[in-house]
């Protein structure tokens, strides 16, 4: 088990108030690490933190302004000294309309936190992680392949995909691995509408070959893998944790 202990480490998780953000954090604190929360809205990352307890720090940050993206990563460092590991999960969700009628501000918003959130979090938080640390960026199955009516969404997360593998080659030379989570579908509060509903969730449920969605905690795991030892010599790689989505 030594291999997955993050006792000692300090690990900053944005987007951790709720859904995947929040099972992430919660399996990393299980682990032994120092977990930072950061998101827009601090009722939900109070609430991660008391279920956490001892173990989280709360910072409120918007990751697609980089004078709060910077203002975090000096209130982490003055507050624990270094960072080990960036878990880039802040995100917004597809819109789920055509692309003749999506605005420009429709996938300006999307963009703007999916992508340029992961850019500006590693560009200046990830800067600051020291030799043998991780950054691990989340992105989706959609990063993989296309979904209907969802082109901005894809396009952010294959953005986020290419944006990690050449990330992983320039910080190499710094021991510093830089991978991808990619979740399938996960019933969290933003999908849990769509997932219940009786003919676009039993359609996507179909398509799932373990026959459910998964929790939060399912991507705890992955997590803790890529943070940890345990994947010492992986980077530039995405990990999959879709249920078998992506088999057929």
């Amino acid at each position: 088990m030594s291999d997955f202990d993050l006792t000692g480490r300090v690990c900053v998780v944005t987007g951790a108030g709720r859904g995947i953000g929040r099972g992430m954090a919660e399996g990393l604190a299980r682990h032994g690490a120092t977990v930072v929360l950061s998101g827009r809205t601090r009722a939900t990352l109070e609430e991660t933190a008391a279920a956490i307890g001892d173990k989280a720090i709360v910072v409120t940050a918007d990751v697609s302004k980089e004078a709060e993206v910077l203002a975090l990563r000096d209130a982490v460092l003055e507050r624990c000294g270094k960072i080990d590991v960036l878990v880039n999960n802040a995100g917004v969700n597809a819109i789920f309309k055509g692309i003749e009628r999506t605005s420009l501000r429709e996938w300006q918003d999307i963009i703007d936190v999916n992508l340029t959130g992961v850019f500006l979090c590693c560009k200046h938080i990830g800067g600051a992680i020291g030799e043998g640390g991780s950054v691990i960026n989340v992105s989706s199955v959609a990063g993989h392949g296309g979904l209907p009516r969802s082109t901005p969404y894809c396009a952010s997360k294959g953005g986020v995909e290419m944006f990690t593998k050449a990330l992983a080659l320039d910080w190499a030379k710094r021991n510093v691995r830089v991978n991808t989570l990619a979740p399938g579908w996960v019933d969290t509060d933003l999908t849990h509408g769509l997932l219940e509903h009786d003919v676009h969730g039993k359609r996507l449920l179909d398509r799932t070959p373990l026959g459910r969605f998964a929790k939060p905690l399912d991507m705890a795991g992955g997590v803790v893998f890529l943070a940890s030892q345990a994947s010492a010599f992986m980077t530039g790689q995405s990990l999959v944790i879709d249920g078998g989505w992506g088999a057929e």
